[in-house]
């Protein structure tokens, strides 16, 4: 733990490293309690720095002994400051020696190399490397790697490491040894070791250009059965990168490693993937279509990183979104292009959305609001945020609208061309996207620089004489911490204009021909366009596919909105008029609430509902997606002095009229929807069972007898944990039935499976009757521990962040769980703790006397004599902004 006063870095101030590396040898004599670890560098003077000292990071690491060139140095011969230690007046080229101890055992961190169920891993993004030994640990500082590994045979049977295997063997002593090459340079970020008792399926692939290349999944023994999807997905994987960037894998081998105790989702690590057990293992009795979906995403993101990430990376930290953005907005098109159809590809798009606004607004809108390329940090690892991944690839997928597709490929082709294993910047792959294309793209840095989400409005205006359309655009960003003056963004806004009977028009601007949807480009503080030979006053339908990542602003009322709703050929559209129905009545009833007034819903949103549900033309998949209302997380956010319990109200009030109002209609739906026969994730299936486990949780928004046996009976009869776990939380939810019963006999059928034991908690959690005093008798639970992430998500920061009625109870007892779980989990693993800390970012918006009770919790975090940087930097924002 750092208990350091924290320093802020600046990206200003970077400089490049004294010292590069050209090779790096390793040898790793593995024990949990004492693992030596001996470092040889080749090392030369970097002719773009004018230091002359050789810097090396290092923490909670003994160092035995420091040799340059030969010879030993004594403590004359170098400093050590906190974590930096320095060689002053070092020769132009140098063969540098270390030996140093760690203790992975003792790291509950899960930075480093650390042990997990007896095996040991590592995990080195960001700056975790430096805890295995001293090196200069900066994305910048490339070099290759060969790795010796010794370890007791028994114990560790699996010995593996970055590349490609060159030797193994016996060491007679009852150890053995691996000796890996990787044969490519990297930054040391991306190391990694292995050393475990595991099992692994594996298959030879045939790559493009004929090679064979070996795929490996390991785990631990008794999860082999669960690794078939993963396999799948890292082979499809690999055929999309070629066949859509002409990007091969560049290895003999590629391996996936899975683990328990791992603080991310998986990890890029070159030609060795460490993956959370939650995005590989899964089989239809232990896993959900979500879980499949995941595991899909996951493992095409981490191998999409060995061009996007690895091949060419950051130069420094702040360029995270450099490979994450990118690599997000990847594996996001390569999920739609294993669904195949246009309405699959919407449904996906939608989930983006809905991400966006879940997550990521409110973070533009709170205290740790920065740019995708952030300007400052105090720890890099609160940096790995929904702004950096997924707004990171909103601006990676403005390119490709503004550019179109083929342009897109174009400026990839030259950024490989120009930058293969160099350590860039972001404005480097803008000028990639630029210079391929012929465009001018000195505008869009902003979206680099600037933090906040843009607000665009919109005001149409329809000329019948002239056959005119003209629609003025207008763009603003408000303050954000650093930022109080916005200049105008690059906006490339999508619109298209129906008629009257729901159909695209044809659209003209400036005597050009621009099909049914037209891509304007937004660039000043206010802008006007004219749409001409247009023959009736139309609808605009704006921001079509979310072609921006912006709030948008107009005169909609219900009228034109019900025509979207119900004819948008845009299906990103179609749903945001949907959202807007229902978010314009969820404020008003969340208000009515608030003031104790009766509560009522009008038909013809009932009855735009039932329209959606019942229309046959119209996948499952994206019926589900159009009859979700949004979140209690999203509506608060557009109010001010929240009361949780009155959006909670507002929220299932609606719920409950739509299952009362839609009874017969729901009822027809979930019957509609079955999928008998084997159990299959594929996307017309996973949309039929989204559709019928919605139609069940909004028939027990309002339950009765006859709808509690429904979803007990699809408890009892499920044969998938789809539908089993759908039928729980319903039941959990509604509060109805014997839930205690229901409770006990998942968790005495699964208590062997861990990733679903996760889900159990989760699912009492999330539940609105589930109080502090509940969550606390869970935490007594002998299946629950703090030590693992996956756990403490499962109730902890479910409960914090995903029950916000119960979290937010008047009387403060959510408030203070949350410090007392973020200064606990802060003493074993500062990341998570940091990420729970994130809970009570929007304390301010929140009604006064819930306001006081937040910062009374926030001081008592940011109160601590002892606190990580991870969580100091958190909270001290929360109460500065």
């Amino acid at each position: 733990m750092r208990t350091d006063t924290p320093q802020t870095i600046y990206r200003k101030d970077y400089t490049p490293p004294s010292y590069l590396v050209d090779t790096v040898e390793l040898g790793f004599d593995l024990d949990p309690a004492r693992t030596i670890v001996a470092n040889r560098l080749s090392l030369r003077r970097n002719p773009a720095s004018a230091q002359r000292e050789i810097e090396l990071h290092g923490e909670d690491i003994e160092l035995v002994a420091l040799r340059l060139n030969g010879r030993v140095l004594t403590g004359s011969d170098y400093r050590i400051s906190g974590s930096l230690l320095t060689i002053p007046n070092a020769p132009e080229e140098a063969t540098l020696e270390i030996e140093s101890i760690c203790a992975p055992q003792e790291n509950t961190t899960l930075s480093g190399l650390y042990v997990s169920n007896g095996n040991f891993i590592t995990q080195c993004e960001a700056e975790g490397f430096r805890r295995i030994t001293y090196f200069p640990d900066r994305p910048d500082v490339m070099a290759k790697y060969t790795v010796m590994l010794r370890a007791d045979k028994e114990r560790y049977p699996v010995l593996l490491s970055n590349g490609n295997l060159v030797e193994e063997g016996d060491l007679g002593d009852g150890r053995h040894y691996a000796l890996w090459e990787d044969p490519f340079k990297k930054p040391s970020y991306l190391f990694a070791l292995v050393a475990a008792r595991l099992v692994c399926q594996e298959e030879t692939f045939r790559l493009a250009d004929g090679r064979q290349a070996l795929l490996q999944v390991w785990v631990e023994e008794g999860n082999l059965d669960k690794t078939d999807y993963a396999m799948q997905s890292l082979k499809h994987s690999i055929r999309w990168d070629e066949e859509r960037y002409n990007l091969e894998l560049d290895l003999d081998r590629f391996m996936i490693v899975a683990t328990s105790d791992f603080n991310m989702g998986a990890m890029e690590n070159k030609g060795l993937n460490i993956f959370n057990t939650k995005f590989v293992l899964a089989n239809p009795r232990v896993a959900t279509d979500i879980d499949f979906q995941g595991i899909e995403a996951v493992v095409a993101h981490e191998y999409f990183h060995n061009w996007t990430g690895n091949r060419v990376t950051c130069r420094d930290w702040f360029q995270l979104s450099l490979k994450e953005g990118l690599t997000v907005f990847r594996d996001q098109e390569f999920t739609a292009d294993m669904i195949g159809t246009d309405s699959g590809r919407a449904v996906t798009r939608i989930d983006h959305v809905r991400t966006l606004r879940q997550a990521q607004f409110p973070e533009d809108a709170g205290p740790m609001a920065h740019p995708v390329r952030p300007d400052s940090f105090v720890e890099i690892n609160n940096f790995y945020t929904v702004t950096v991944y997924e707004k990171g690839a909103e601006v990676v997928r403005m390119y490709q609208t503004l550019l179109g597709r083929e342009g897109f490929r174009k400026g990839m082709d030259l950024y490989f061309e120009r930058h293969d294993e160099q350590a860039v910047e972001c404005d480097d792959f803008r000028r990639a996207m630029a210079d391929a294309n012929g465009r001018d793209l000195a505008q869009f840095e902003r979206w680099y620089s600037q933090a906040g989400t843009p607000v665009v409005r919109f005001e149409g205006s329809y000329d019948k004489a002239g056959r005119t359309y003209e629609l003025k655009l207008s763009q603003s960003c408000p303050p954000t911490p650093g930022q109080p003056k916005k200049l105008p963004f690059h906006i490339p806004v999508a619109v298209g204009l129906l008629d009257r009977e729901g159909r695209d028009m044809r659209l003209r601007v400036n005597g050009r021909d621009m099909g049914t949807t037209a891509v304007l480009e937004l660039v000043e503080a206010e802008q006007r366009f004219v749409f001409t030979d247009v023959s009736q006053a139309p609808v605009p339908s704006v921001l079509r596919n979310f072609s921006a990542p912006v709030i948008l602003q107009g005169s909609y009322g219900d009228a034109e909105l019900l025509h979207l709703f119900s004819h948008d050929s845009d299906a990103v559209n179609r749903w945001e008029a949907g959202q807007r129905l229902a978010m314009d009545r969820l404020l008003k009833l969340t208000e009515a609430a608030k003031l104790g007034a009766l509560l009522s819903l009008d038909d013809t949103f009932i009855e735009a509902m039932r329209k959606m549900l019942v229309d046959e033309r119209l996948d499952p998949a994206f019926r589900e997606q159009a009859l979700l209302l949004p979140s209690e997380t999203m509506i608060a956010e557009r109010i001010e002095d929240v009361d949780p319990l009155a959006v909670h109200t507002a929220r299932q009030f609606v719920r409950a009229a739509i299952g009362t109002r839609l009874r017969a209609e729901l009822t027809a739906q979930y019957e509609a929807n079955q999928t008998p026969g084997a159990y299959s994730p594929d996307a017309v299936s996973s949309g039929k069972r989204a559709l019928k486990n919605l139609a069940l949780a909004y028939l027990n928004a309002a339950p009765d007898a006859e709808t509690i046996a429904l979803a007990q009976r699809q408890f009892d009869q499920a044969d998938n944990m789809t539908d089993r776990s759908a039928a729980l939380s319903t039941l959990i939810h509604a509060h109805e039935g014997d839930v205690p019963e229901a409770l006990e006999r998942f968790y005495d059928e699964f208590k062997g499976e861990a990733l679903v034991v996760d889900k159990w908690f989760a699912m009492q959690a999330s539940a609105p009757t589930t109080d502090v005093a509940k969550v606390r008798e869970l935490m007594r639970h002998p299946a629950f521990t703090l030590r693992n992430p996956n756990r403490a998500r499962s109730l902890v920061a479910t409960f914090c962040a995903g029950n916000p009625v119960r979290f937010h109870a008047p009387d403060g007892s959510g408030y203070a769980f949350w410090a007392e779980q973020v200064v606990a989990l802060d003493a074993l693993n500062p990341q998570v703790a940091s990420r729970l800390a994130r809970a009570m970012d929007r304390w301010r918006r929140y009604a006064p006397e819930l306001q006081g009770k937040m910062q009374v919790a926030l001081h008592q975090v940011a109160g601590q004599a002892k606190l990580s940087n991870d969580v100091r930097e958190v909270v001290s924002k929360a109460l500065a902004n």
